[in-house]
């Protein structure tokens, strides 16, 4: 079957895979599938590029059941992976009793954790030396804003990320790609888009912050443009040293006050 991709899309795509280096010669490659409309294009879109370019790598998907509930069905994203000439395979993950045995924590926390924990057990497992998830360019944006707002931290997630721990090595080739982009390709190539079995999927602080973004956008059309902007490293202008401890400035400190000096109140 051939795969078509549109020309934006396609550039885009290859765009981060050059700029990032995500691909080499026999890789093999793990693709995270969840079956909403960002893994369906990235499996598609990966696909597309194992029949187009030149690169030699081979492709496997796996989908993890988080058991949320008795109904996960995925009938349909092995159909498409069928089509699409990629193995995969469902592998249940008990991240439901987790989440409640660590209330301590988030649980998109807990959930993202064990997620990717299994997958890259999965990914040693099948001999794939590369994980590929489906994070676009909102994604990026929103985690940098929501570091900001929750840490004090200007950080997100890298394009391309080597975990040393499992030897594996992260890929997100969707990175300059917008959430919109996305949704238009799947709704015009009617792609089944499986839906999150979550039970808290759009109550989460990731969608408070995307809605906040959307808010500030109306008085400030470029602030998407200019948080993109920001993640880079080139970016950063005139900031603050960072704070000295007690035990740095108490040399200083006394060379300006005496040691017995009484400060007015």
């Amino acid at each position: 079957m051939q795969l078509i991709l549109p020309k934006l899309i396609f550039s885009k795509l290859m765009r981060a895979i050059v700029e990032f280096d995500m691909i080499q010669n026999n890789d093999k490659i793990l693709i995270g599938l969840s079956g909403g409309k960002d893994s369906l294009l990235l499996s598609y879109a990966l696909a597309t590029l194992k029949q187009r370019i030149k690169i030699n790598f081979n492709l496997a998907a796996v989908t993890i059941n988080p058991m949320f509930n008795d109904n996960f069905q995925c009938d349909e994203l092995k159909n498409f992976c069928a089509i699409l000439n990629i193995p995969h395979e469902i592998h249940n993950v008990d991240i439901n009793s987790a989440i409640l045995s660590r209330s301590d924590k988030s649980p998109c926390f807990t959930c993202a954790y064990f997620r990717r924990a299994a997958i890259n057990r999965i990914a040693n497992k099948i001999g794939a030396n590369k994980v590929a998830y489906a994070h676009h360019l909102d994604d990026a944006v929103e985690t940098f804003f929501m570091s900001l707002l929750s840490s004090g931290q200007l950080t997100t997630f890298t394009p391309k990320t080597f975990l040393s721990r499992s030897n594996i090595t992260v890929i997100r080739p969707l990175v300059y790609l917008r959430e919109f982009q996305i949704e238009s390709f799947v709704a015009k190539n009617n792609f089944n888009v499986v839906k999150s079995p979550c039970p808290i999927d759009g109550k989460t602080n990731r969608q408070t912050v995307k809605n906040l973004i959307a808010n500030l956008s109306k008085d400030f059309p470029d602030l998407f443009n200019h948080l993109a902007a920001a993640m880079r490293e080139s970016s950063i202008g005139e900031l603050w040293s960072a704070p000295k401890s007690l035990a740095d400035m108490r040399k200083t400190y006394f060379s300006y006050v005496s040691s017995n000096a009484i400060l007015d109140n």
